[in-house]
């Protein structure tokens, strides 16, 4: 392998779940938390009710008990939903004689969406949709802290790419950067666990009034 590459969006998370109502209200939950914690929780209920009909489309046309994953990405200003399954028959809200049953849930996706589709996949297929998200304060120190650290990581290509994926390589380079601050500090005649409790004064200051 040359040079070094990691595709996956900066924001990603990949929830396997199996097609049955329990598991339908739990993804929703999963995903509400997920919203939440990449500090864009203004988008959660679009977010919930769309998973919701996702899924729940897997529930009915594919059959209850199969197999699927839902995917979360935030792109830019777009939060991306996608459900993939093992069938390859693509849905679509026209057809006549499922109208009733398929097509509203497609129609509502549809209305709800600022763009949506689907697609074969080696696998099966993928159902996607995409919803403007309005990126708050916390989003946007994320991006920060994320480019930070892959600025951070840059020089290391196997801390990228090490584990299950990016998000592991990442939480790894924040210890080490946390580390190294610490020894800075000490280095410049300050006390690290006075810097540390600064910090965590600083941190919860600004939760509270977010």
């Amino acid at each position: 392998m040359s040079g070094c590459e990691v595709t996956e969006p900066r924001f990603r998370s990949v929830l396997p779940f199996e097609a049955v109502p329990a598991e339908v209200r739990l993804l929703r939950r999963a995903a509400a938390s997920q919203l939440d914690r990449w500090g864009i929780p203004t988008a959660t209920g679009e977010a919930e009710l769309l998973v919701t009909e996702l899924a729940t489309n897997v529930v009915k046309h594919v059959g209850e008990g199969t197999s699927a994953t839902l995917v979360i990405e935030l792109r830019g200003e777009r939060l991306r939903l996608e459900v993939h399954d093992r069938s390859r028959v693509l849905p679509s809200p026209n057809a006549a004689d499922c109208y009733s049953e398929c097509g509203r849930g497609l129609h509502l996706i549809a209305a709800l969406a600022v763009d949506w589709g689907t697609a074969l996949t080696g696998a099966g297929k993928a159902v996607w949709c995409e919803i403007s998200i309005s990126p708050g304060r916390a989003y946007r120190r994320m991006e920060r802290v994320v480019g930070a650290l892959e600025s951070y990581q840059g020089s290391s290509c196997e801390a990228r790419l090490r584990g299950s994926g990016g998000h592991i390589g990442l939480e790894e380079s924040a210890v080490e950067l946390i580390a190294d601050l610490l020894h800075w500090t000490a280095a410049r005649g300050l006390d690290p666990d006075d810097f540390l409790d600064r910090a965590q004064m600083h941190y919860e200051a600004e939760a509270d009034a977010a």
